[in-house]
């Protein structure tokens, strides 16, 4: 939301790029499909500037600066494992309890905000808690959407004003059936380097709502099988939240730590692209169809019902892994819920609460 708001800033009233309606009508259609939401607007308002090479060029700016520091933090552990270990790495992995804590809860307030939605998220969080795994992570999905169509939910309350496509029907057909056909191949086992893009490929087709809801799915396709130590998993995680840029670098991160493949540099380039591709591929194929997508009561029912199953999944990974494996002790505890007043009632950005983690982490490490 934060990069959304940014971007209003710079291209609607700065630059004057698009005007209000057309930039909240390609905000709803990123919010409806899977995928980055901020990382997808910013690909799009390049590709309707400057086409394919201005979208390339948006994905590359937007997300450069946050990989980059991303693989330089990867690397430094390695090199600096004791130290950081039992100091700033641990305080990080407390920083991810407070911050996935109030991802939940602003979600929960606008993604289940009554009875039938919140019912569907206490389900999904259930459903995980007792049957932890993708397949449980994407029947909980499949069946959020479905009671939303059922219901009806929110069915009323979704914008209708159309953004212009760029694209035709046809070359809108040919990327969906590419998103199709990656996701189906990401299902099927395989080794190397073509498992970790099947990993990142498949977690980056099946979430929605982008940023920390892709927690769940990264570490069922990346923690579950043995690639990365959840330990390895949550530090990098922590360390995410001090960094600007989309969440989703926290992909090159993970790939040139990941047993499987070429890791390093290749590793985390692989991983990063493999994140990313599926949303854009759904964006560009959803562009064409836009119009007529947002005007249908019964996708919007559905998508209110899928959202709220998200919260689910968000919240059971809250508990597990996030909690159960940063917090060891009562002092842990105090300094995860300092750092989530310091972001809900002081309003701090979360780079001031992972710095406050990371000091506390240090001194943890000491009084030790």
């Amino acid at each position: 939301m934060a990069h959304i708001g940014y971007f209003r800033a710079e291209f609607v009233e700065r630059r004057r790029w698009l005007d209000d309606r057309s930039y909240a009508d390609l905000v709803a259609l990123c919010q409806f499909l899977p995928g980055p939401a901020s990382s997808q607007v910013g690909f799009a308002i390049g590709l309707s500037r400057a086409g394919f090479a201005g979208a390339l060029a948006a994905w590359v700016g937007f997300t450069l600066p946050s990989a980059v520091l991303m693989l330089a933090f990867a690397f430094g552990t390695s090199a600096w494992r004791g130290w950081l270990a039992d100091g700033v790495l641990h305080g990080l992995k407390l920083a991810a309890v407070a911050v996935v804590a109030q991802a939940v809860l602003g979600m929960a307030r606008t993604l289940a905000p009554d009875r039938p939605r919140a019912a569907i998220a206490i389900v999904a969080l259930a459903a995980m808690s007792l049957f932890p795994g993708a397949g449980a992570q994407i029947a909980a999905i499949v069946a959020g959407g479905a009671v939303g169509l059922v219901w009806r939910l929110d069915a009323a309350g979704a914008p209708t004003a159309q953004t212009s496509p760029s694209l035709s029907r046809r070359a809108g057909m040919i990327f969906l059936v590419v998103y199709a056909l990656g996701l189906l191949l990401a299902l099927i086992p395989a080794g190397g380097g073509l498992a970790l893009f099947d990993a990142f490929y498949r977690s980056g087709a099946l979430v929605f709502g982008g940023g920390h809801v892709v927690l769940p799915l990264l570490r069922a396709a990346v923690v579950e099988p043995g690639f990365v130590a959840d330990d390895v998993f949550l530090q990098g995680y922590g360390a995410a939240q001090a960094l600007p840029g989309p969440l989703f670098a926290f992909a090159a991160y993970l790939g040139a730590l990941a047993h499987v493949g070429p890791s390093g540099l290749w590793g985390g380039f692989i991983a990063l692209v493999a994140l990313f591709l599926p949303g854009f591929l759904a964006l560009l194929g959803a562009l064409p169809f836009w119009h007529e997508l947002s005007a249908n009561a019964r996708a919007r029912a559905a998508m209110a019902g899928l959202n709220a199953a998200v919260v689910g999944l968000l919240a059971a990974a809250l508990y597990d892994p996030v909690f159960v494996s940063a917090v060891r002790s009562p002092r842990d505890f105090a300094v995860a819920a300092a750092a989530f007043v310091l972001l809900i009632v002081a309003k701090a950005p979360p780079l001031v609460a992972v710095g406050f983690t990371a000091l506390a982490g240090i001194a943890l490490a000491f009084a030790a």
